[in-house]
């Protein structure tokens, strides 16, 4: 399991009891997770001591319940990148902070890529932009893909709070194999491609996405778009029902079978406590040529 253990602004305080309390920046939050069903380590002063705490709905969906006056939205940083934390009606702040992993990996892989011109990255279900920012900050070019016009403009204000507004970027509002499928026919070639798609959703124009009917369809029609010699190709999962193994042998099917290369998979995690606890956040996959 990858950690990353060198956030200043991100703190996972205790899990436990399906929920989580964690600190991000100067404001701490009480938030559920279905993979926390042990009990608490702190105590119940420790889970009262917040700013804000988000009640789950037996009915689907919830709300924040407020202690303290917050912003907003603020910011946060991890190592020279900047985003905007900003509490949302279903939970979520904008941010992964487990994926800081996944970054620098990214930054690594296209810091070693030795082309007469940068990198091309393709970031498909790219929510606000954490992985497009760590790509345009180690000099790749990008082309952002969401279904989510919102989540599109908040990657863009990402990358102008990381100063990187001035990279070569595109942001696109569309559905992710529609996007691909069009990119196949016009000729367009990438040299990486990230992927984090939902158990479920909808796209721009109401089409349906389900992780487990339509994922190998979008890796297949990947590979008309990847470059003679790729990069990278990286899928991440929050489908519970989806082992690290599922998704490499995704990439072992397709893209290790027309290139060769390498594929690791592994589950992201969160350490907390003294006790040496682990709250798992995530699996991936990822392949590389060797």
């Amino acid at each position: 399991m990858l950690m990353v253990d060198d956030w200043k602004d991100y703190e996972l305080i205790d899990a436990g009891g399906g929920e989580k309390l964690e600190r991000w920046g100067g404001f701490k939050l009480r938030r559920p997770d279905p993979q926390a069903i042990w009990p608490t380590s702190l105590g119940p002063e420790a889970w009262l001591d917040v700013d804000a705490f988000y009640h789950r709905s037996a009915s689907g969906g919830g709300y924040w319940e407020y202690f303290s006056e917050m912003p907003e939205k603020w910011i946060v940083h991890y190592r020279s990148l900047s985003f905007y934390i900003q509490l949302t009606s279903f939970k979520h702040t904008g941010l992964f902070p487990e994926q800081a992993s996944n970054w620098s990996w990214m930054i690594e892989n296209i810091g070693k890529q030795h082309r007469p011109d940068p990198v091309k990255v393709l970031n498909l279900f790219a929510y606000t932009g954490a992985a497009t920012v760590a790509c345009l900050y180690a000099g790749a070019e990008v082309c952002h893909v969401d279904a989510s016009k919102g989540m599109v403009t908040r990657a863009k204000e990402n990358a102008v709070l990381s100063g990187l507004a001035s990279k070569p970027s595109r942001y696109i509002v569309d559905d992710t194999l529609k996007f691909v499928q069009r990119e196949a026919r016009r000729g367009n070639k990438y040299d990486a491609v990230i992927m984090d798609p939902p158990s479920y959703g909808r796209g721009p124009d109401g089409e349906i996405w389900k992780i487990e009917d339509h994922i190998f369809t979008l890796v297949e029609n990947c590979l008309e778009i990847l470059s003679d010699i790729p990069a990278f190709f990286l899928i991440n999962s929050y489908s519970t029902g989806l082992s690290p193994t599922v998704l490499q042998n995704l990439l072992h099917m397709t893209v290790s079978a027309k290139y060769g290369g390498r594929v690791t998979c592994d589950e992201l995690g969160t350490g907390f406590s003294n006790l040496g606890l682990i709250l798992p956040c995530g699996t991936f996959a990822r392949w590389q040529p060797v």
